[in-house]
C-alpha cells in the first residue's frame, strides 16, 4: 500500500508538471492526491498505524480490544485531524488576505497605485508597477497581488508583446516579493507555523537575495522595451453606486488592511496563536471600517455587487483547493514514513543542503513551486544544525522554490495566470524570460550562500 500511495504521489508530480498540455487543473489533481490517499491509507490503516504509532495506538486503546473501527478511529482522532488543521490554517489565512484585498479592491484603495505608474515611459512604468507588486506580494498573497496588478497593466498597454514582458515581471516581483516574508507566501507561513522560522529572522536574510532575483531579470526585461509605451489611460473606475469613499477614507482604510497585515506577526509572538487568527482579527476590524465608512450606502439598499474579473474569482478558489489538497497529500505520504527514508537517503549520498536546494528550485520550475517546496519541508522535522529553528535548510528551501518557480512560466499558479490572461506561451517565455530569471535565481542564490556562511546577520 505504501507502494501504492507513492505510485500516486509521482503521477501527481507529472500530471501536475504537464497539466498546461492536458488541460487538467492541478488543483483537481491536488485534491485527488489528497482524499484518495488517505482513503487507501486508512484502508490499510492497521498496518500502518502498528508500525509508525504502535506506543500511542495501544495507550490510545486503553486495554480495549482491537479492531478495524478502533483503528479507523484512532487515525481519524490522533494523525488525520493533525493534518487537517495545519491545511487549514494555512487556507483560512489566504481566504482571510483574499478578502481583505477584494474589501480594498471595491472601495478603490487601490486606486493609488494606478496614479503612480501613470506615464509613458517605460523604465518608470515598467519599475513602478513592479516595485508596487513586490511590496504589496509581500504582505499579500502571490496570486491575487499578481491578477490585481496584471489587470491593471491590462487596461493600461495596448501592446500585446509590451504586456507578455511586463506582465512576466510582475510575475517574477510578485513571487521574489513574497518569499522574504513569512506572510507573503504560503511556504514561508508552513514554515512559521511549524516553528522551523522565526519572521524578523526569515526575512533579514531572505530580503536581499529576493531583491537581488528580482531586480536583475527586470533590468533586461526593460532593455526589451521602447523608450515609450503605447498606453492608454482611462478616468479612475465610477464608484457611485459601490463606494464614495474621498481620498482621505481610501487612504485609511488601506493603512488598516496592510498594517493590519504587518501586526500579524507581532500578534503571534504575543499570543502565540495561528497567525490566520491575526489575519481574521486584521479582516474583521477592516470590514468595520468599511460598514461605517459606507453606512449611507448601505443603509438605503444602494450598494451594488461590483464585477470583479472571473480568473481573480475562479484563481483564489483554485488556490484555495490546491493548498489544502497538497497538504493533505503530503500528510499521507508523510505517515506511511517513505520521507524519514528519502531524508535518510539524502544525508547519505547527497548531505549537502545547498545541492539539494538547488535541485529543488530546478524541480519547482518543472512541477509546482509549492508542491516541490512542502515536499521538501516534510523530509524533515524541526530538530539541530540545519534543520533547527531558522537553521539553513529552510530558508534555503523557501528561496529557491519561490524564485525557482519563475523559471518557467508554469512553475506557479502566478505564471499560469499570466499565460491564461495575456496568451504567453511556454516556447516564448524560455526563449525571452527564462536565462534572465536564471541569471536573477542563481546570484540571489550566491548572496544567500554569503549571508549564511560568511556574514551573520
Amino acid at each position: 500500500m505504501t507502494l501504492i500511495i507513492v505510485t500516486m504521489l509521482i503521477v501527481s508530480y507529472v500530471l501536475i508538471a504537464t497539466g498546461h498540455l492536458t488541460g487538467v487543473n492541478k488543483a483537481a489533481i491536488a485534491m485527488f492526491l489528497g482524499t484518495v490517499g488517505w482513503v487507501v491509507y486508512v484502508c490499510w490503516g492497521s498496518d500502518f498505524v502498528m508500525d509508525q504509532h504502535p506506543a500511542d495506538y495501544l495507550e490510545w486503546l486503553a486495554g480495549s480490544e482491537a479492531s478495524s473501527d478502533a483503528v479507523k478511529y484512532f487515525i481519524y482522532d490522533n494523525i488525520f485531524l493533525k493534518y487537517v488543521g495545519r491545511a487549514a490554517a494555512i487556507v483560512m489565512f489566504l481566504l482571510a488576505t483574499m478578502s481583505i484585498v477584494e474589501l480594498l479592491n471595491n472601495n478603490g484603495c487601490f486606486d493609488f497605485i494606478t496614479e503612480w505608474i501613470r506615464t509613458r515611459n517605460s523604465k518608470r512604468l515598467l519599475w513602478t508597477i513592479t516595485l508596487a507588486t513586490f511590496i504589496l506580494s509581500a504582505n499579500l498573497d502571490n496570486l491575487t497581488t499578481t491578477t490585481m496588478m496584471l489587470v491593471i497593466m491590462h487596461n493600461i498597454l495596448q501592446n500585446s508583446r509590451q504586456r507578455m514582458y511586463v506582465g512576466s515581471a510582475i510575475v517574477l516581483a510578485a513571487n521574489c516579493g513574497g518569499c522574504f516574508t513569512v506572510i507573503g507566501d504560503p511556504t514561508g507561513l508552513i514554515l512559521w507555523g511549524n516553528g522551523a522560522v522565526t519572521a524578523s529572522h526569515f526575512s533579514a536574510y531572505l530580503a536581499l537575495p529576493a531583491i537581488i532575483a528580482w531586480v536583475i531579470p527586470t533590468i533586461f526585461i526593460n532593455r526589451e522595451l521602447p523608450d515609450r509605451l503605447d498606453t492608454a489611460w482611462s478616468p479612475s473606475p465610477y464608484r457611485g453606486d459601490d463606494t464614495r469613499l474621498n481620498r482621505w477614507q481610501r487612504f485609511v482604510m488601506l493603512i488598516v488592511g496592510i498594517g493590519g497585515l504587518w501586526f500579524i506577526p507581532t500578534f503571534h509572538n504575543i499570543t502565540k496563536l495561528a497567525p490566520f487568527l491575526g489575519a481574521l482579527c486584521v479582516l474583521s476590524v477592516l470590514w468595520v471600517v468599511n460598514e461605517a465608512f459606507n453606512h449611507r450606502l448601505i443603509s438605503s439598499d444602494r450598494t451594488t455587487q461590483r464585477r470583479i474579473p472571473m480568473s481573480l474569482q475562479y484563481g483564489v478558489l483554485q488556490q484555495l483547493l490546491f493548498v489544502m489538497g497538497i497538504m493533505l497529500g503530503m500528510g499521507v505520504v508523510t505517515e506511511t514514513g517513505v520521507w524519514a527514508d528519502v531524508s535518510n537517503w539524502m544525508d547519505t549520498y547527497v548531505h549537502d543542503i545547498w545541492i539539494l536546494g538547488f535541485g529543488a528550485g530546478l524541480l519547482s520550475a518543472i512541477v509546482d513551486s509549492f508542491t516541490i517546496a512542502i515536499s521538501n519541508i516534510s523530509l524533515y522535522v524541526v530538530g539541530i544544525g540545519d534543520i533547527a529553528t531558522n537553521g539553513s535548510f529552510w530558508k534555503i528551501i523557501a528561496y529557491t522554490t519561490a524564485v525557482g518557480g519563475c523559471l518557467l512560466s508554469v512553475g506557479s499558479i502566478s505564471g499560469l495566470a499570466l499565460m491564461r490572461a495575456e496568451h504567453v506561451s511556454l516556447l516564448w517565455y524560455i526563449r525571452h524570460l527564462t536565462p534572465k530569471v536564471l541569471l536573477g535565481w542563481v546570484l540571489g542564490y550566491v548572496i544567500l550562500w554569503i549571508e549564511i556562511n560568511i556574514i551573520s546577520i
